[in-house]
C-alpha cells in the first residue's frame, strides 16, 4: 500500500479538474483491473470554486468504478469508496491516497476471497469542496448515486467512505453521519470487535451523498493531523500499522455479510 501512497503524492496536488487528477484515475484503475475488475471511467463536470483558499478552475474528472466479474447492480450488494482529489495545495499522502491504497488492497482480496455478497469499489472525483462554505463537495459520489436507477439503489446494503485511513491512532475512527441510523457503523465495529474501533459523527465526505438517499453508509476513518490540507501531508505521516489496522477492520465486515 505504501508504494502506491508514494506513487500518488509524487504526482502532487490532485484538484478534480487537473492532469494530475487524470494520472491519479488511471494510476488507480490499472490497479483495479490487475486485481480482476471490469473497471469503467465515469467523466463528470466540475465547477469553479475555490478550494481551502485557492481558486480553482472549471473541469471534468471522473468516477473509477470497478465491479467483479458478472456484478449485476439490480442484486443485493455494498459498495466501498475512497475519494482521487486532494486540495490544490497538498499532494495529499493521507487525504486521500492512503484510502485509495487500502481500497485497492481489500479489492484485491475480495476478488481472491469472495464474499456473500458482491462488492462495488468506487474511486470518487471531486469530492474536496469548491466553494458554498464548504458545502459544494462531493461532485463525483452525489453523481454516482443520481445515476442509479431506483432498483440500484435499492441494492445497496450499504456504503463505505475509506477517507484519511492512514494517521496513527489505536482505534480506528468508524463514523456515521450525526441524525441517521448508525445500524452500519455499529456492525462494521462488531465485525471487527469493538477494541479495535472507535465510534465518531462525520458529515464531510462521500458516504454522505448516499445517506441522504436513504442507502445506510459510514466512513473509516478521519484522525486530526497537523498537515491535514497542507504541502506536509506527505507520505511519512501515513503509518503502515494504521492502514492495516482500517484494512482489516473493512475486511472483517465484507467478510461478517450475509
Amino acid at each position: 500500500m505504501q508504494d502506491g501512497i508514494r506513487t500518488l503524492a509524487a504526482m502532487g496536488p490532485r484538484d478534480a479538474a487537473s492532469p494530475a487528477s487524470d494520472r491519479a484515475a488511471s494510476f488507480v484503475a490499472a490497479r483495479l483491473r490487475t486485481a480482476g475488475y471490469r473497471v469503467t471511467l465515469v467523466p463528470l463536470g466540475v465547477p469553479a470554486g475555490v478550494s481551502w483558499g485557492v481558486r480553482v478552475p472549471a473541469g471534468t474528472t471522473v468516477d473509477v468504478v470497478a465491479d467483479p466479474p458478472g456484478f449485476d447492480p439490480t442484486r443485493p450488494h455494498v459498495v466501498v469508496g475512497a475519494h482521487l482529489d486532494t486540495v490544490p495545495q497538498s499532494p495529499g499522502a493521507e487525504d486521500n491516497a492512503s484510502g485509495l491504497m487500502v481500497m485497492a488492497e481489500v479489492a484485491r482480496m475480495t476478488r481472491r476471497q469472495p464474499g456473500a455478497l458482491p462488492v462495488r469499489f468506487v474511486a470518487f472525483g471531486a469530492e474536496e469542496a469548491r466553494g458554498g462554505n464548504g458545502t459544494l463537495y462531493a461532485f463525483g459520489s452525489r453523481h454516482f448515486v443520481a445515476s442509479l436507477t431506483g432498483a440500484e439503489r435499492s441494492a445497496i446494503r450499504g456504503m463505505v467512505a475509506l477517507d484519511r485511513v492512514g494517521v496513527r491512532a489505536a482505534p480506528v475512527p468508524v463514523c456515521h453521519v450525526a441524525g441517521a441510523d448508525p445500524s452500519l457503523a455499529d456492525a462494521i465495529r462488531a465485525a471487527a470487535s469493538p477494541a479495535a474501533t472507535r465510534a465518531c459523527t462525520n458529515k464531510a465526505s462521500d458516504h454522505v451523498s448516499f445517506q441522504k438517499v436513504g442507502i445506510p453508509a459510514a466512513r473509516l476513518g478521519s484522525v486530526p493531523y497537523p498537515a491535514y490540507h497542507s504541502a506536509r501531508d506527505v507520505p511519512s505521516v501515513v503509518d503502515p500499522a494504521q492502514l492495516s489496522r482500517s484494512g482489516a477492520v473493512l475486511w472483517a465486515w465484507i467478510r461478517s455479510l450475509r
